[in-house]
């Protein structure tokens, strides 16, 4: 581990990083705090001036990150396992699967998978009229956009690059151990503690972003299934609520407690989508659903590469640049967690659970729950869209109420919120441990009471923040977090380049015996490689002259 203190209260933890840390978060409480209008002003003026820039960098990065994983999934180094080349992995494909779509986009998806194509279905750069059944189709393609293949690259390739350092070269499992070809034992320096504490910097900020989306949503539910009065207190009541179970559960670790609950959310998500299939618009939402992909599948270049130029409007600031920095934001964290859970896979099984898994099971939430959104408004009572201009954490619990389903359908609110506090859960005690590790040097199972005080630290800014301003604050606050940390994702791709030169190829099954080499460096091949290449020439040159002689041979052999 690095750095870790052996005696005091910092006891299993990086003194210097974990002080810098509270030192940090602590002062952006106070100043958040008793400085509300101020800091709201300085993070809106920060945005501002960032948005230009961000417009185009965060669509140059995320588009090769997707290309560079898809090359690592595919590519020479698609064997390679992170961790030893007889490592089994550590959880089954079950456990894998719902632990990942659980801490990475749960709650989020919750929350926009409603809200977002409503917004789109009325106006975006991609269509001369909203509101009619062909924006229908486009707001869906770009909700798609949002959620798949792209924003999980940034998760996927921040998680292999650490648990590829981690259990493959048996270094600790943090952020800075993935630049050790760059740094070398500088690393263990104040250079590794700035990498870490830049993480730190953009963790904190997205998991209070999402777990505030995520409280407001809850708030509207309560409101909606017990009557509850909507107000800034009953979100702090939640809070506490929500990250005392997350603390209690991060305390038992990931093979229990962490496990435990991502399972259970994503058996609750699978018996939400079941009911929106039987008992929403089915026809509609199966037709909607695969002409979305269709388009989303024929457009994602463009989409990819789209940077709002030539529209002069603020649309890409709002949705493109907004959810790219919330990933690179949620990247660390979620990064980590996913690497934590990954040891014995390959490149190959990695990139595919990772990036085509949950894009898979994004597309039929959003397409399901949004679908019906759309459908309500073009062909039923409407109400949504009224809804999401009025407070856009209302229109989940809206959408349901226009499904007129009766006295059912309270039972079907109480589910959802069950559902949004389980994903709250997930992602808050994730969040704690993922923190906790990156303090701790590296430690997979660090200190308890530190997974407690990080715990009661996430509360607090989630809870100013809300004071603060709410939902722009938050989007707002979670832009400028995340545009320090993706400097470290570059170097982290320059890095793991470099480490890959080292690899060798594992022989397999009907594949390469002999590791590919360039024809110009032919030369530098080994002896035993040498042998094999003499073998294979000499077998077939034995196969050319028995060619030969069988087409000049007498009728009967070569019909024999």
């Amino acid at each position: 581990m690095y750095n870790q203190a052996r005696t005091g209260v910092l006891k299993g933890m990086n003194p210097l990083l974990t002080v810098s840390s509270f030192v940090m978060i602590g002062l952006a409480l106070v100043f958040v705090g008793f400085y509300t209008q101020q800091s709201a002003d300085v993070i809106y003026g920060l945005r501002d001036f960032l948005n230009p820039f961000l417009e185009w960098y965060y669509v140059a990065l995320v588009a090769f990150m997707l290309f560079f994983m898809i090359w690592l999934g595919v590519g020479r180094f698609k064997n390679v396992r992170l961790g030893n080349d007889d490592e089994q992995p550590e959880f089954s494909f079950f456990s894998w699967i719902s632990m990942l779509f659980a801490a990475g986009t749960g709650i989020g998806i919750l929350f926009w998978s409603v809200a977002q194509p409503i917004m789109q279905f009325q106006t975006n750069p991609f269509m001369d009229h909203g509101m009619t059944p062909e924006a229908a189709v486009i707001a869906m393609r770009l909700s798609f956009f949002h959620w798949g293949i792209n924003g999980w690259a940034i998760f996927s390739f921040v998680a292999l690059v650490m648990a590829y350092f981690a259990f493959r070269h048996n270094l600790p499992l943090t952020v800075r151990s993935t630049l050790y070809p760059l740094l070398g034992e500088r690393v263990r320096g104040p250079i590794g503690d700035m990498v870490d504490l830049l993480a730190v910097f953009a963790t904190v900020f997205g998991i209070a972003t999402t777990l505030g989306l995520g409280i407001q949503q809850m708030n509207a539910g309560l409101n909606q299934v017990f009557g509850l009065t909507d107000s800034l207190q009953l979100q702090l009541t939640v809070i506490a609520v929500v990250m005392g179970i997350a603390t209690f559960s991060v305390l038992s670790g990931v093979n229990r407690g962490v496990r435990l609950l991502s399972e259970l959310n994503f058996w609750l998500s699978l018996l939400a989508v079941s009911f929106m299939l039987l008992w929403g618009p089915t026809q509609y939402l199966i037709g909607l659903t695969l002409e979305a992909t269709g388009d989303y599948i024929q457009n994602i270049i463009r989409m990819t590469f789209h940077t709002n130029v030539t529209y002069g409007s603020s649309w890409q600031a709002d949705w493109t640049v907004f959810f790219w920095g919330w990933w690179l934001a949620w990247s660390p964290f979620v990064g980590m967690f996913i690497a934590r859970i990954s040891r014995g896979r390959t490149f190959r099984e990695f990139v595919a659970g990772v990036l085509l898994v949950p894009t898979g099971i994004t597309i039929i939430w959003i397409g399901l729950f949004g679908g019906t959104a759309l459908y309500q408004e073009l062909f039923g009572m409407g109400g949504v869209i009224a809804a999401v201009e009025q407070d856009v954490s209302t229109a989940l619990f809206v959408m349901i109420n226009g499904m007129q389903l009766g006295a059912i359908a309270p039972w079907v609110s109480g589910l959802l919120l069950l559902l949004i506090g389980t994903y709250l859960i997930t992602s808050a005690n994730a969040g704690t441990l993922v923190i906790n590790t990156i303090l701790s040097g590296g430690d997979i199972n660090p200190p308890v009471l530190h997974r407690f005080m990080w715990g009661v630290f996430l509360a607090l800014l989630t809870a100013v923040l809300l004071v603060a301003g709410g939902l722009s604050i938050l989007q707002s606050a979670v832009i400028a977090a995340a545009m320090p940390f993706s400097l470290i994702v570059l170097a982290m791709i320059a890095s793991l380049l470099q480490a890959l030169k080292q690899e060798k190829f594992a022989a397999r099954t009907g594949g390469r015996s002999i590791s590919p080499a360039e024809p110009w460096a032919i030369s530098e091949i080994t002896d035993d490689e040498a042998r094999v290449f003499e073998k294979v020439k000499a077998a077939h040159e034995r196969l050319g002259t028995r060619t030969e002689s069988d087409e000049t041979g007498p009728e009967e052999d070569k019909k024999s």
